[in-house]
């Protein structure tokens, strides 16, 4: 089990070990190298730790090595440790949630594809100002920078250059965060985002068969980071088999929902119910009903990924 207070802090470590295994071998770098497909330059930056290898370059720096199959299995976990970094939500609170934003911004300008699963709330790229606000009503302190930079990054979904995927259940559109009128307003969003090139907002209504429960959001940067939130804390994975674990995840849930006008006409029906506080009224499932709005605890997901 992978400890939380372990992650990303075995870089060093890693680097070490690496460095160690191969001066042990009497074998030189550029040596190394030549063994193992890879250039000078990259295993120099792995042995001093600028650079952190996948359990897969670590694997193949191994087997170079003739390392013994119980080294390469413990050094590969700890390459997994290296690329796996937690980071918990009371960390978040200490060092201001703007910061959290700022680092948002930094993938966001160097990624190119995006892919959001969204089971339980709108993400912040989405949200109307309202439900922005609605979303850290209950983070400790004040919040206005956040909520300051989380519309300013809302401008990245106008550049042409980006592909966006969002992919939400009707529980995540439905949740009440804000009033009655303030939802309607943000469903509209929703809709009106989707009529964008470069944006694709597919909707999972309830009643849709999946044996795959939705169990946390997640993101996936191009194919090179997955993120994974749940109430204490988010995971950042960069091991290639994370990654494409979650972009196979993706594609399933993918494969549930329904885009383009289907998907606004669900919008379309979700906002009137809102307008109207007909909630309990419509589609297929006439035993929901609206509730008061309650946004006790939704903040916590919001806060990290949004």
């Amino acid at each position: 089990m992978l400890e939380p207070e372990e992650l990303g802090r075995n870089r060093d470590d890693l680097a070490k070990t690496l460095r160690e295994l191969r001066k042990a071998k009497g074998c030189t770098g550029q040596r190394l190298a030549s063994l193992c497909a890879m250039s000078q330059s990259k295993i120099s930056k792995i042995e001093t730790g600028k650079a952190v290898p996948t359990a897969v370059d670590v694997e193949r720096i191994l087997r170079a090595l003739d390392a013994p199959q119980s080294v390469i299995e413990e050094v590969t976990e700890l390459a997994k440790l290296a690329n796996t970094e937690f980071q918990d939500v009371r960390s978040l609170w200490r060092k201001g949630l703007e910061k959290k934003q700022h680092e948002l911004v930094g993938l966001e300008k160097t990624s190119k594809v995006f892919r959001f699963f969204l089971p339980v709330m709108i993400t912040g790229l989405l949200a109307t100002p309202e439900y922005i606000r609605a979303s850290l009503a209950h983070v400790p302190g004040d919040a206005s920078k956040a909520i300051a930079k989380k519309l300013e990054r809302q401008a990245i979904l106008y550049n042409a250059s980006k592909s966006f995927t969002f992919i939400l259940t009707e529980a995540a559109v439905r949740w009440a965060l804000c009033s009655p009128p303030e939802m309607a307003m943000q469903i509209d969003r929703l809709a009106s985002l989707s009529l964008m090139a470069n944006i694709r907002i597919g909707v999972i209504p309830l009643g849709t068969q999946s044996h795959m429960g939705p169990l946390n959001t997640f993101t996936v940067y191009d194919s090179s980071l997955a993120t994974a939130e749940n109430f204490n804390g988010a995971l950042m994975m960069r091991d290639p088999r994370d990654v494409e674990f979650h972009l196979n995840l993706f594609a399933l849930y993918e494969e549930l929902a329904v885009f383009g006008d289907e998907a606004r006409g669900h919008l379309s029906t979700w906002a009137t119910a809102y307008r109207q506080g007909s909630l309990c009224e419509y589609g297929n499932n006439p035993g929901l009903s609206a509730q008061p709005t309650r946004s006790l605890g939704a903040w916590r997901e919001n806060t990290l990924r949004s």
